[in-house]
C-alpha cells in the first residue's frame, strides 16, 4: 500500500491570482471543447495522467463520456502549442458558486517548459469568468512534483489536506 497526502488549495478573489511573470507563449491556445468527443477525452486523460495514476475514470464508457461533459456546470479545454495538442482542463461549476479545476494537466513533451503556469493562470481566469466566488482544485503527492509549487506560486493556498492509502 502507498500512503497519499491530497491537498485542497483555493482562491477566494481574483484579485489573488499572481501572475507574475507569466506570459502567453507563442503559439499556445486554449478553447472550449463542445461537444466533447470520448476519444479526445480518453486521449488527453491517459495522455497527462498516467504518470500519476489516473485511473478514476478509465473505464468510463462513451456514454458516461458523453454525460459528464453535456451539462452546463462541466467544461473542457484543450490547450494546444502550434496546433499539436499539449494539455487541459476540466472546469466544474457547484451549487455553492464556486468553480472546480477538476483536472488540469500536460502532456509530458510540454512539460518542464513553464507552460503549466500560463495554463493555471488561463484556467483560473475562466473559472472567475464563470462568476465563481471561489476557485479550487486538489492534488496529491502522486502528482507531479511541480503541481503544488506552481499553485502556491499562483496564489492558491492550502485549505484541508486528507490521508489515504491506494494499492501498489
Amino acid at each position: 500500500m502507498t500512503k497519499v497526502t491530497r491537498t485542497f488549495l483555493q482562491l477566494t478573489s481574483s484579485g489573488e491570482l499572481v501572475r507574475g511573470q507569466v506570459e502567453q507563449a507563442a503559439g499556445a491556445r486554449v478553447e472550449r471543447c463542445f461537444p466533447v468527443s470520448p476519444e479526445l477525452f480518453r486521449e488527453l486523460y491517459a495522455g497527462v495522467g498516467s504518470a500519476y495514476r489516473w485511473h478514476d475514470r478509465d473505464e468510463w464508457t462513451d456514454a458516461k463520456v458523453a454525460e459528464r461533459f453535456s451539462v452546463q456546470p462541466v467544461t473542457l479545454y484543450l490547450f494546444t502549442m502550434e496546433g499539436e495538442r499539449a494539455g487541459f482542463y476540466e472546469l466544474e461549476r457547484h451549487d455553492d458558486g464556486s468553480v472546480e479545476i477538476v483536472l488540469f494537466g500536460l502532456l509530458a513533451e510540454f512539460a518542464g517548459r513553464g507552460l503549466g503556469k500560463w495554463l493555471l493562470a488561463d484556467a483560473v481566469e475562466r473559472a472567475w469568468s464563470l462568476g465563481a466566488d471561489r476557485v479550487w482544485l486538489h492534488t496529491c503527492t502522486l502528482d507531479s512534483p511541480a503541481a503544488i509549487p506552481n499553485y502556491l506560486a499562483r496564489g492558491f493556498r492550502p485549505y484541508a489536506t486528507e490521508e489515504y492509502e491506494i494499492e501498489d
